[in-house]
């Protein structure tokens, strides 16, 4: 198996053995130079041992803050305040706004999950930002230059692998329109070791009724990410022996998951969100987790006391 992954004029060649990642090393070096073993790509720096493979981008964090003139800011030991409050304030410029805001979102969909519900809040308001929206930016850069050396560590599975996901919502939280927010995140590991290879934080498109609709809502995200996940294991040749399994902390949208029958408060969802149900026990298994060991709930509000508690899943300490 060879894995080759192209970005402009960059690549990483990966390979099942070493006899097989030597002789395509050899192909491209006529075309590329520098075909070492990976250390840096896309502002992350990696680095390999015979068991793991650690990611961090350390370096794109501190060149962040010279860019935005907050080297020398005092660190905050969590991404954002426990309760945002957004009231009328003067306009901020929309330029720097979005540059800022872009380059945390490359930074949260590489390595840095913990931010996630912060900065897609943020991103609701790049075409007329506030003082108060920088003000939480910079919080989050603060919390940034505190922990700049957090990395990611992927370790070999001994046991096989089983994708392990997390699914939650936060019904009505938005103020404006009181849409719900949807979080997820999965791991490979069989063992709740993680840390996590998928997650999202997304506002959802429509209103829902009640907590159930919206968590029902979120599972339909998760298990469509599951189904992706399932085919992308599959197409390197990796193979597991176990159902990927889901967790979901209300019990309602799992009876409502698990059973075809329409009921009068739910019978108005929209048919596509009835995908769970085709693929619950077929494509994957779902289970019941408490509230206080759901992982997706820092996709779904502010991350404060849940990051230290789940350290290990998010980072792979």
């Amino acid at each position: 198996m060879i894995v080759i992954i192209f970005w402009v004029d960059d690549v990483i060649v990966g390979a099942s053995n070493e006899n097989l990642l030597g002789e395509t090393k050899q192909l491209f070096k006529e075309n590329f130079k520098d075909m070492e073993q990976l250390s840096y790509f896309l502002g992350i720096d990696f680095e390999q041992g015979q068991d793991f493979v650690r990611m961090q981008q350390q370096r794109y964090i501190q060149n962040l803050l010279e860019k935005f003139e907050m080297s020398d800011c005092k660190p905050r030991g969590t991404p954002c305040e426990q309760k945002l409050e957004w009231s009328e304030c003067e306009p901020f410029d929309s330029k720097r706004y979005r540059e800022i805001v872009g380059s945390l979102i490359y930074l949260m969909m590489c390595t840095r999950r913990e931010i996630s519900w912060v900065v897609t809040r943020l991103s609701q308001f790049l075409s007329k930002p506030l003082q108060c929206h920088w003000i939480t930016l910079k919080h989050v850069l603060r919390y940034l230059k505190g922990t700049a050396h957090y990395d990611l560590c992927y370790r070999k599975c001994e046991k096989g692998l089983r994708i392990t996901g997390y699914t939650d919502s936060d019904w009505a939280s938005s103020m404006e329109d009181r849409r719900s927010t949807s979080g997820y995140c999965f791991s490979f590991s069989l063992v709740e070791d993680g840390p996590l290879i998928s997650w999202k934080s997304r506002k959802q498109q429509i209103v829902a009724l009640s907590t159930c609709e919206a968590e029902y809502i979120a599972l339909t995200a998760a298990v469509q990410e599951v189904m992706y996940l399932s085919h992308l294991v599959k197409s390197i040749g990796i193979t597991y022996d176990q159902l990927p399994i889901i967790y979901e902390d209300n019990q309602g949208t799992i009876a409502l998951a698990n059973n075809p029958t329409k009921h009068q408060r739910s019978k108005h969802i929209d048919v596509r969100y009835h995908l769970i149900r085709s693929e619950v026990n077929k494509g994957f298994e779902l289970k019941y987790c408490p509230t206080e060991e759901m992982l997706a709930d820092i996709m779904t509000k502010p991350a404060t006391k849940q990051l230290n508690k789940f350290k290990t899943l998010l980072f792979g300490r």
